[in-house]
């Protein structure tokens, strides 16, 4: 869907890959989207990466060559960042997969795809010219990402952020990382059932049948919600973000999700001298993750083109 008049002649290419479907954006070097592609990853199928390829050549068959390229993903980053080097379990073909190697491209950086989402609000969203950012998506998991004095913190092999697998219940089930009573256990969608002996099977309709007045959908719902504000509190003692933005399909309950949350937060949150943090949606939406891959792709292009300006400096004092 094309978003502006004219076609840019300098651009770049953000996508976004879920188990579910693959968001991509073309995108001006300010941050302006000019066209968005919604496709379906058919994770079912272990040769869907070629979608992602096709999708990517569509844009510059549309656009002409894209000055670079970046992808979001689930799963840990690698060091290099060049690939996922750990998913398991939902996405698994893209664990190991070269990106640059993959799309014919010299580079194309990659990024754990809730850090993505970060980097997209922090570029052009919610948290635009902070430094100190956490982020959280609440959905069928919950994701997470932390930018740090202006660094998105990533960790000695890229596990920082994962803020959906803190522990609030020693005593409670393991989650995916084996970490006990996690806040995503605690209020991510997959475990809605196992949270409310059976009843819902969707947070959505947990939210609307305590919006509809039903005690025990309100008092699991509100459970998730302080289980939320203690992991919020938990965050600003550790991190200190002057932001934390909450998105995700959840976060679209909207006053029914930050009107509770704001309430415990006044009674969790460390707030020395009456400093309150910021707590709001996401602005991007969707294809926040996307946005933040086009970011990074960016970045990596200007790291680029640096390192060469000066490898082209010393061979010019060399040959002198």
């Amino acid at each position: 869907m094309s978003e502006g008049g004219g076609t840019p002649r300098v651009y770049l290419v953000g996508c976004d890959v879920g188990v579910t479907n693959v968001k991509t954006v073309c995108v001006t070097l300010d941050g302006a989207v000019f066209d968005r592609d919604l496709s379906d990853t058919h994770a079912e199928n272990p040769d869907w990466p070629a979608g992602v390829k096709r999708i990517v050549a569509r844009m510059e068959a549309a656009y002409g060559h894209a000055l670079a390229v970046g992808v979001a993903a689930p799963g840990i980053a690698s060091r290099a960042g060049d690939s996922i080097f750990w998913m398991q379990g939902r996405l698994d073909e893209v664990q190991g997969l070269d990106w640059g190697r993959f799309l014919s491209r010299d580079v194309v950086p990659v990024l754990n795809d809730a850090q993505a989402a970060l980097m997209g609000e922090v570029w052009q969203g919610a948290a635009r010219g902070a430094t100190n950012v956490a982020l959280l998506t609440l959905g069928t998991g919950v994701g997470g990402a932390l930018m740090v004095d202006g660094r998105l913190l990533r960790g000695a092999i890229g596990r920082a952020g994962h803020l959906g697998h803190v522990s609030l219940d020693v005593d409670g089930p393991a989650d995916v990382t084996n970490c006990p009573g996690s806040l995503e256990y605690a209020i991510g969608n997959v475990t809605v059932g196992e949270r409310t002996g059976g009843r819902f099977t969707t947070t959505h309709d947990l939210i609307a049948a305590h919006l509809s007045g039903d005690s025990d959908a309100s008092r699991a719902w509100l459970r998730s919600v302080r289980a939320l504000a203690a992991a919020v509190a938990s965050i600003v003692n550790v991190a200190d973000p002057e932001v934390v933005i909450i998105g995700g399909g959840i976060a679209r309950a909207g006053e029914a999700l930050f009107t509770p949350l704001a309430g415990y937060l006044d009674r969790y949150e460390w707030r020395p001298h009456g400093r309150r943090v910021t707590v709001v949606p996401a602005a991007i939406g969707e294809y926040a993750g996307a946005l933040g891959a086009a970011w990074n792709a960016l970045r990596g292009w200007q790291r680029s083109a640096v390192i060469a300006k000066v490898q082209g400096g010393e061979d010019k004092q060399s040959d002198a």
